[in-house]
Order: C-alpha cells, then structure tokens, then sequence
C-alpha cells in the first residue's frame, strides 16, 4: 500500500496551522549516513550529482532513515557555476576552490547565462524521478544567493573575513553590481527549472552574508534580493532564506517577499518574534548538540519546541547543517521526538 503524501511542511510554510512541528535538516543527505560513505568511495559529490539515479537514492535516504517530513534535493550551491565558466572543484576538507577567480571587470562580463536543460540536465531529472515516481514527501530546491556565491568565485574559495569580495564591493561598485545582476539572472533561472522539474519549496543559502552590516547589507545585497524573491514568487511555492551569524540582519529579511526565515542557533523563536519578525521561522538546534548525550539533547530539543508550540509557525532544522561526525541513529530519534512532543 501507497504511503499517503505528507504536505505538512508545505502548509507549515504558509502559515498555515499544522497537527506537529515538521521537520528535516540541513545537510541530511549524506555525510554522516554509511550509505552515502560506502558511495563516496567510488563516486565523487560532482560525479553522484551527475548520475540522476544514484543522486535520488542520496536525496531520499533521510526521509527514509530519519522520517523526516521534506527531501532536500543534494547537490552543492557550486552545481551551476562550472556552466557560467567558472572552474570550481570540490575539495576533500577544504570546500569548494575556484582556480579562475573574478578580478577584472572582463572576468564578470565572459560569465555565461544558464541554460539549465542544456547544462545541468541531470538535476532536473533527479528532480523528476523524486518528485514522479518515489518521495512521499515534498522535496527542497535550493540555490545559493548572490553573495555567498559571489565570495567563492572572488575569494577562489573559503574565505575567513571575505577580504577581498568586501574590498571590491567597497572599491568598485560597477563591477560589483554587474555581478550581481549576472548571479541574479542564474539563480532565478536556475530555481525557475527547479520548480518546473517538480521541487515543492526553495531554500536560498545565504550563508556568509552575516559577514555584512546592517548598512552594507541593504546597499550592496537588499536589492539583488528582493529581485530575485519577487521573480520567483510567480511560481507560488514557499520562499525561505538562510544565512549563518546574520541574526542582526533578520529584520531586513523581514521585509523581502519570502514565506520562511531560517534561524541559527544563535537566536531563538521567541526572540526573533521580540525583534519583530512576523515570517514563519525554521531552525535552530546547534548541531554541536547533535554530539552530546541524548538527554542533553532532548532538554534543548524541549525548550525550542515549547517556544515552537507556542509561536505555532515553525518548521524544526538544525541551525547549519548535519556535521559528518553525527550518528544516524541520533537523528532518526530527534525526528521521532520532535513529532511526538508536539503533536497538537
């Protein structure tokens, strides 16, 4: 017998008043799963994410082990920029290293539009054969957003203080803005292909923009974002922005056309809500918990769901991503806890 579809998430999204708090988190497929390492073994993160198949059983392995209530579609926020000319490589402890950075004004204007059936056919079809033929429950697209991505390509990879994108952004803002316009242009292109493919929601990763001040934030980022959000919001699927260490910029996120705004561990639901933000929220277990003994882990687990319960509009995650070192058997019994504790 068919399992019956759970839409949950979905409704939780928009706002809407749900029976328990739903749940996935961030980086749940692969890393920590035996599954994924038995595949690393052969495969590399570029190599799965070009086999459509293998990419699917990757995707859906968290729904399946830990019960969790949405599939984030895997891949890496580099996926598209290898089809825009920039040479990135995925390196093992390291993370993504981009051997052509932008330097010139030429750099940004050789950049290449997508074409996401000619250049990343094989995401949509991972998208398909989830969305057709297998989850039972909604699946996430994601994109990185103009920043993040942006330091990448101008720093050649992680950076620690982003140096060298907040000097150009300072010292040349042409160039910058020309950037921004052309990661503008790929990233609704790019989510636009996602959601035609089948994905049900759209997380946008902003994950290095709390590097930025309030002020730099809305001169330099704001109105890239707001373009992008208010593109995409043609498509009426739920809209969520995340970033890491940017709880100073919630109330600016607050402003953007979006449906959700995700929380690190650094601020807590109730606290965002004294901020005045009104969006649904999703997050914010530190995933350093995620090592502790359980009990530990239960009693935090406890205190957001009290405030979850509560607020009555938020969506259980990590506040970054499931690190390698978590055991699955910890994550499937977090899910089972966040279900049974708030069930109204």
């Amino acid at each position: 017998m068919t399992k019956q579809f759970n839409d949950t998430i979905i409704r939780a999204y928009k706002g809407e008043q749900v029976n328990y708090t739903p749940a996935w988190y961030m980086r749940q497929a692969g890393r920590s799963q035996p599954e994924y390492r038995e595949l690393k073994k052969k495969y590399s993160l570029f190599e799965i994410t070009h086999q459509p198949e293998t990419c699917a059983y990757v995707t859906r392995l968290p729904v399946e082990n830990y019960d969790v209530d949405a599939a984030i579609l895997y891949k890496d926020i580099m996926t598209p920029l290898p089809a825009m000319g920039v040479d990135v490589e995925i390196k093992s402890g390291i993370g993504p290293v981009i051997d052509n950075p932008i330097k010139t004004i030429e750099d940004v204007e050789n950049l290449k539009q997508l074409d996401p059936k000619k250049d990343i056919p094989y995401v949509l079809e991972t998208i398909r054969i989830l969305t057709e033929e297998q989850l039972q429950v909604p699946l996430i697209g994601f994109s990185g957003a103009p920043f993040t991505l942006a330091s990448y390509m101008i720093e050649g990879g992680p950076s620690k203080n982003y140096g060298k994108t907040k000097a150009l952004m300072y010292s040349n803002p042409d160039m910058w803005f020309a950037l921004m316009d052309k990661l503008r242009d790929m990233i609704i292109t790019y989510v636009g292909a996602q959601i035609e493919a089948g994905a049900k929601a759209i997380q946008i990763f902003d994950s290095w923009v709390g590097a930025l001040n309030v002020r730099d934030y809305r001169k330099y980022i704001k109105p890239i974002m707001t373009e992008i959000f208010t593109e995409l919001r043609r498509y009426d699927v739920p809209l969520i922005v995340f970033g890491v260490g940017a709880s100073h910029l919630l109330m600016e996120w607050n402003d953007l056309p979006v449906d959700v705004i995700g929380l690190d561990w650094r601020t807590s639901i109730k606290e965002a809500r004294e901020l005045g933000v009104t969006k649904v929220l999703q997050g914010n277990l530190d995933p350093a918990f995620l090592l502790a003994d359980w009990e530990t882990i239960e009693a935090r687990t406890k205190e957001i769901l009290d405030q979850s319960i509560e607020d009555g509009h938020h969506v259980f995650n990590l506040g970054h991503g499931v690190t390698p070192d978590v055991k699955p058997e910890t994550l499937k019994k977090l899910t089972e806890l966040i279900h049974t504790y708030s069930k109204r």
